[in-house]
């Protein structure tokens, strides 16, 4: 099985887009970080978007294939990554 790499949990709370590769399966992961207080996250709130196609072309110039929202936890950043790798 192949496996895609996500950064960590801390990279998507500083409100970090991700995109990466695994041939020419190729995504995106968009977070949606809420603050609660100017230096807190609100984590219940935060969500992170991830999306995915094939091919040899960047995100603006591809058609989306798959999308789905995800909390931004530990548990939802394993749900996406579960996820990608179903897809690829």
């Amino acid at each position: 099985m192949k496996e895609v790499f996500l950064p960590t949990l801390h990279w998507f709370a500083m409100n970090n887009p991700f995109t990466g590769s695994c041939g020419s399966f190729r995504f995106r992961a968009q977070p949606n970080v809420v603050m609660a207080t100017a230096k807190e996250v609100d984590f219940d709130a935060s969500s992170i978007q991830a999306e995915f196609w094939h091919g040899p072309f960047c995100y603006e110039k591809s058609v989306m294939e798959g999308q789905c929202t995800f909390p931004l936890t530990e548990d939802g950043r394993e749900a996406m990554k579960a996820w990608l790798e179903e897809n690829i």
